[in-house]
């Protein structure tokens, strides 16, 4: 009933719009003001056109207004960018977004910590943190392009992607509360979401902005086959621990998602030379399950449906991240010092269900085929770290413009597993009674991996104005990295095999990077440029053991860093009231960094192998068509090994293939947005909304495991929705994913975590990452 009636009521609404806008067409020009936003990508408030490099920014009412649920969902609007949409569970742990094909990682690594960082760095305001927050309170979003490291502390290979939060508003009470309610297709239930948002100032000088949001989701995919356990938390065996009996359940809409956030931000500003803001911000996310599908049968033929996994365990996730920041701004006269100190803490947990990995990896024959097999794996991340960044931005006129400044940060990473076979244990004990004293626990791998990270940089640029249209700036990044890197493994289960492994290792490393950038303005708003920069991302020890039971080769115990050069040429500007940005790039990449495992034992680790390059073409417009608003991107990106990847251990078998495409990213993307606003008679404004993403077909992977180097079909998402404003409050209705694409951005496929009906294992670990299926919803606003 509910979604029916809010699919009704967009209909009607887009329809009165659609009829509205013909009779209002010949009342408007082509020629509207174009909006121009202004960013601090460079360090200096600008507009975008201005900016000499290919840089994209969101507004943070057009988030809000657009309703936008998630970083996922943002990203797909902005050309150049790719993400894998692994939905809210475990949304924490690793950094999926991809900007102009840099990546080799599997789009299926996403459940543990992974070793090597990310291509893409992320910042909150101006701290450097993969958070994941919530889109809530949000001023802009700011999507950099290419290497980043002369202008930010912490270096990254493909982009940087900034969330800018609100600061507080001096001398201005005002504020927000919203209230939405939706439904997804699949789901049992109606979700809700709650967000507040109030700016309280203390005369002129200083200004209190504190934001609350709650989500309550009760998801849509059901586990079908889920063992039944006992209190124990070991399944049912109904014959008798030795029969392979067992019970099975089914939980609905497992996937729940609760997510609590806030942040409180005071500002003073005791005078005009001197601005303050101390914030803190908090998330906590718990999640029921995986937003992820089993296609195919369970071990007994039964062919799952559209909405249902095929694990036989549940697999919940919880986190908590944390950000605190102090950031002051000192007017000098002839520059501007700005300093930022943080500190954040983000941790978390998650159950994985590794039963079909065991089953397709003849792994449960090692546990002699026990009956009603259940593999989990309990994983922990961890990353808490002290940041430091100081800049001096030139203010004064004249020929020379520069950037100075210096990076510290104190990080500390953490990542453990502990997997089980839940109930081995006590079925070895009556199995075998004579040899109760080889089996210890259910558990049957232990491992923990910490690392020490510090980063030391010095960082800038220098512009010379040559003349009022044409300008040279050339940049520079120097960074000493030092790394400890500390590993326990064992082998628990088996009293013969456990062995208790230690392993340690540490590096450091120091380099400069450069940049170099030309760039004219032509005509009345016309930019050209061209860029070379280099990037750069940090190498680390994997601390693998070299002697004892597990020994592995002493070459996995580190891997070094990668890099690229990165080629950039472009035009943008304004032409007969059209906003236009066309870019073509080429990357160069070497020494590719590979996250992996070793081949003995599993640790996990990050590799060097191979080369690669990534080229292609970015381009959008954004304009005004007889008073409706256009906006349409497209990306072409060409990105693929150069050489053979093979394994530090050397050998003749390559791990990945030279003209292998790159994972996730697809060779085409298209975007497309209109929206339209009119007022009617009695005052009211109504506002229409439509968009559309469309992407080619990706891969899974690079390697050559066809176990994983899989492909994935092209998809469209098309999303709509309509705002009724009034005097003191508004009302949205919108339909996220209108036609309801399963937007498949990765595959655990058959045979690598299938049903194995032979060695006991009905159930099926196969799935599929879709994107959020049809989301009908209503939001009512209340600004004061």
């Amino acid at each position: 009933m509910f979604r029916s009636m809010l699919m009704a009521t967009t209909a009607v609404s887009l329809s009165l719009m659609a009829s509205q806008a013909l009779a209002e067409a010949a009342k408007q020009t082509s020629d509207a003001t174009v909006a121009e936003v202004v960013v601090t990508a460079t360090r200096r408030e600008e507009r975008v056109l201005d900016v000499p490099y290919n840089i994209s920014a969101v507004s943070g009412q057009a988030i809000d207004q657009a309703k936008v649920q998630s970083a996922a969902e943002l990203l797909r609007t902005v050309p150049g960018v790719s993400v894998v949409d692994r939905g809210y569970r475990n949304q924490g742990v690793s950094n999926s977004i991809q900007i102009r094909g840099l990546n080799v990682d599997s789009a299926i690594l996403g459940d543990y910590a992974i070793s090597a960082v990310a291509p893409v760095s992320s910042y909150v305001n101006d701290t450097p943190l993969f958070a994941n927050f919530a889109l809530k309170d949000v001023d802009r979003v700011e999507i950099l392009r290419g290497p980043q490291g002369t202008l930010y502390g912490s270096g990254s290979l493909g982009g940087t992607i900034r969330y800018i939060l609100h600061a507080p508003e001096l001398g201005e009470f005002g504020g927000k509360v919203s209230a939405t309610a939706s439904h997804v297709d699949g789901s049992g239930g109606v979700g809700w979401a709650g967000d507040g948002t109030i700016n309280i100032p203390f005369g002129e000088k200083a200004a209190l902005r504190i934001t609350g949001s709650v989500q309550d989701y009760p998801g849509l995919t059901d586990y079908v086959n889920v063992y039944k356990l006992d209190a124990a938390g070991i399944p049912v065996a109904p014959s008798g621990v030795l029969s392979s009996a067992a019970v099975y359940e089914t939980k609905k809409d497992a996937d729940t998602v609760n997510i609590k956030y806030g942040r409180a931000a005071l500002r003073v500003k005791p005078a005009d030379w001197l601005d303050m803001t101390l914030s803190y911000a908090r998330q906590s996310d718990d999640i029921g399950g995986r937003r992820q599908v089993t296609r195919g049968v369970d071990g007994y033929g039964r062919v799952y449906g559209k909405y249902e996994n095929g694990s036989v365990q549940l697999e919940p996730s919880s986190r908590e991240v944390s950000l605190t920041s102090l950031e002051t701004t000192v007017d000098l006269g002839f520059a501007t010092l700005t300093s930022s100190t943080s500190s954040y803490d983000h941790h978390g947990d998650s159950v994985s269900e590794n039963t079909g990995y065991y089953a397709q990896n003849g792994w449960l024959g090692f546990y002699y085929n026990f009956p009603r097999p259940m593999a989990s794996a309990v994983r922990t991340y961890s990353d808490r770290a002290f940041i430091e960044e100081i800049r001096l931005v030139s203010q004064t006129k004249g020929p020379i413009d520069y950037v100075v400044g210096g990076f510290y940060e104190k990080q500390k990473l953490g990542a453990t597993q502990a997997s089980y076979l839940r109930g081995f244990k006590r079925w070895w004990d009556a199995a075998y009674p004579a040899f109760k004293a080889e089996v210890q626990s259910d558990q049957d791998f232990a491992y923990d991996r910490h690392e020490d990270f510090t980063d030391k940089a010095l960082f800038g640029e220098l512009t010379y104005h040559v003349t009022d249209r044409l300008q040279v700036t050339g940049g520079v990044r120097w960074f000493d990295n030092q790394s400890k890197s500390h590993t326990f493994m064992d082998v628990p289960v088996y009293t013969s095999l456990s062995s208790p492994t230690n392993a340690s290792f540490q590096k450091s490393d120091s380099k400069a990077l450069y940049k170099a950038n030309v760039s004219w303005k032509f005509g009345e708003r016309g930019l050209a440029y061209a860029t070379v920069s280099e990037g750069y991302r940090r190498g680390g020890a994997n601390a693998v053991p070299t002697i004892g039971r597990y020994a592995e080769d002493a070459r996995w115990q580190q891997y070094g860093p990668d890099r690229v050069v990165n080629y950039e040429a472009g035009l943008k500007g304004i032409r007969y009231g059209i906003t236009y940005n066309a870019a073509l790039f080429y990357v160069d990449w070497k020494d590719i960094q590979i996250n992996t495992v070793t081949p003995n034992w599993g640790f996990f680790v990050a590799q060097n192998g191979g080369a690669a390059r990534s080229q292609g073409l970015e381009a959008q417009i954004d304009g005004w068509l007889e008073g409706v608003h256009y906006s349409l991107g497209y990306t072409y990106t060409d990105a693929k090994l150069t050489e053979n990847a093979y394994p530090p251990t050397g050998g003749t078998r390559p791990v990945a293939l030279k003209g292998a495409r790159l994972p996730g990213t697809a060779e085409h993307a298209v975007t497309f947005a209109l929206d339209h606003s009119m007022t009617l008679s009695n005052g009211v404004m109504l506002t229409g909304r439509l968009n559309g993403y469309y992407q080619s077909a990706t891969r899974n992977a690079v390697t050559t495991s066809t176990r994983l180097n899989v492909g994935l079909p092209p998809f469209q998402i098309w999303n709509a929705s309509a705002t009724a404003t009034f005097d003191t409050w508004s009302a949205t209705v919108f339909v996220k994913n209108i036609f309801n694409a399963d937007g498949v951005t990765g595959r655990f496929t058959q045979s690598y975590m299938g049903t194995d009906p032979a060695d006991g294992y009905y159930g099926n670990g196969a799935k599929d990452l879709i994107t959020l299926p049809r989301t009908v919803g209503l939001t009512l606003d209340h600004p004061f």
